[in-house]
């Protein structure tokens, strides 16, 4: 019996134990809050747009920043007298030499699914691991699944991201049933709806659309409540209810781009549907949608700039997840992405796979014409986000990992890759995945850049992520050395949340485990679509 196997079957044995898998007090993962932590050296990165600046030691007691001291000059030997002084019973960590971020806020992240086959461990882990310290939970197993894990993270019972949970609209559970079964057919019970929802205590909604009435006084509601809310504009509402109508009500925030095409619409009411399309087919719904772009108002047009310019004078937020869609022009890059063999469930490698009945499995018979048409699409879809942010719109990070061969956390990452190629600077890139997603969500006065009084919420990495995102990776970027060696560097060293330092690397080691774990358990080999075992 091999190493790997014996080290596997250790790891069983360990974990059918009866107890507490998130604890906190496995000191081979985490360590802290401390009654003041020193982190020494690095280069800050800040989050509001302000270049590098370092060295720089940044002082932290308990949760809070209480210090950010310049401390020297690149290439100087550093003062001692210069720097801030530990007390007794402090923490430094040395880190010379390494770049530290505020921690990352993804505006879509679900917290795994029965389908897929993903448990929360699993996924916060990944984030984790990628330096995500803050999740907008967009509606997913339900309000009081969401409300739990979000308790627990907050008093650090668990290893997780802060979670903002957001309840889908109409959403209802055998604890959480305001409308007693009723659907929510008058503005009147879409606003009874909204007031027990914010009673439960969620954050906010996540909307699909809905008829024009219900949607109206749903939003308002929730806007007088103090509620943030988000909308993906789903095709079966989107005709008569689209962005504009939706952020004239009150919603702060929209997801993906499903309802900017329809509200930029000059010459027709609804997209080009086919005669024989079916909503139900999901190659249908994603097929036509890459073709959506294309029947918009084009890039600066009087109509364009019109829909652009209402949208920001409503200080309305873009989230828009360029990496969920991305398999869709390019479908043989997304399946063989390299993280998959080692960290992708075989659950939820089987829920990707073509399906008539998994939502995103799309791949009936995916081919050229429709990857050619999704580069249009992105290409147009693009110039919008772009602009929007050049012209002082606020556009966020965000993932909506689990389908679509999107790897939480992994997926992330690739979504600032794709800002960038937008058109962001990579400090823009930062921002948005930063301080931008604070604002969002009302929080940029504790959380989003790294200032005095905010939390201690931060990512450290030994590389320089704005020369290269790839380094932001779990797997790392690859690097050819002055000795001709082929190495992988980078990679996330430390995910900082509320103080506690988190040993980014060890966080993917747990969950390389699980996945071998499981694939040991269910003899599983990935295979590629329609080829033999």
């Amino acid at each position: 019996m091999n190493i790997k196997n014996l080290c596997l079957i250790a790891v069983i044995l360990l974990l059918s134990f009866p107890m507490n898998i998130y604890a906190q007090e496995n000191t081979n993962l985490s360590s802290g809050p401390y009654k003041q932590l020193i982190i020494r050296g690095v280069t800050l990165i800040n989050g509001n747009g302000a270049p590098p600046i370092g060295p720089v030691d940044i002082v932290v007691e308990q949760n809070k920043i209480v210090d950010i001291q310049v401390v020297g000059y690149p290439g100087v030997e550093i003062d001692p007298k210069r720097r801030p002084q530990l007390k007794e019973g402090g923490e430094e960590l040395m880190a010379e030499g390494m770049y530290l971020l505020p921690g990352f806020i993804d505006m879509h992240g679900h917290i795994g699914g029965t389908s897929q086959g993903a448990e929360p461990d699993y996924v916060f882990k990944l984030w984790m691991s990628h330096g995500i310290t803050t999740v907008r939970e967009p509606s997913g197993r339900g309000l009081d699944f969401a409300l739990k894990l979000k308790e627990q993270s907050k008093k650090n019972e668990i290893i997780a991201p802060r979670i903002i949970a957001y309840t889908g609209f109409g959403h209802k559970s055998k604890s959480f049933n305001p409308l007693n079964d009723q659907p929510i057919n008058t503005p009147e019970l879409a606003r009874e709806w909204v007031r027990a929802n914010a009673k439960r205590g969620a954050d906010g909604v996540k909307f699909f659309g809905a008829e024009p009435e219900i949607m109206k006084a749903a939003l308002d509601e929730n806007k007088k409540l103090g509620l943030g809310s988000a909308c993906h504009h789903a095709q079966m509402s989107v005709a008569r209810w689209n962005v504009l109508h939706s952020a004239r009500a009150g919603l702060t925030s929209m997801e993906h781009w499903y309802g900017l095409p329809e509200a930029l619409f000059e010459d027709r009411t609804v997209q080009n549907y086919p005669l024989d399309y079916n909503y139900n087919n999901e190659q249908h719904r994603f097929e036509e949608a890459g073709r959506l772009w294309e029947q918009a108002a084009p890039p600066y047009s009087d109509h364009w700039n019109a829909v652009m310019n209402e949208l920001l004078e409503l200080d309305f937020t873009l989230d828009p997840t360029f990496n969920i869609y991305e398999a869709s022009r390019d479908l043989h890059k997304a399946r063989r992405a390299e993280w998959h063999e080692t960290y992708t469930l075989p659950s939820l490698w089987e829920f990707y796979q073509p399906s008539k009945i998994s939502h995103g499995s799309y791949w009936h018979y995916w081919g050229t014409e429709q990857e050619i048409a999704w580069k249009k699409n992105y290409q147009l879809w693009m110039t919008f986000v772009n602009e929007y942010k050049n012209r002082g719109g606020r556009v966020t990070a965000g993932s909506d990992s689990g389908f679509i061969f999107q790897l939480y956390g992994f997926a992330y990452i690739r979504e600032l890759e794709l800002l960038r190629e937008a058109g962001f600077h990579p400090l823009e890139v930062i921002r948005a995945a930063t301080l931008n997603g604070a604002e969002a969500l009302g929080m940029d006065d504790q959380i989003g850049s790294v200032e005095i009084g905010k939390l201690a919420d931060f990512v450290i990495v030994e590389e320089n992520p704005l020369e290269n995102f790839k380094a932001l990776y779990g797997t790392g970027a690859i690097k050819l050395t002055e000795n001709n060696e082929v190495v992988r560097v980078g990679g996330v060293k430390y995910t900082i949340k509320d103080g506690i330092i988190y040993d980014a690397k060890a966080l993917l080691k747990e969950v390389e485990i699980m996945v071998d774990q499981a694939k040991s358990s269910e003899q599983f080999k990935i295979i590629q679509p329609g080829m033999k075992k």
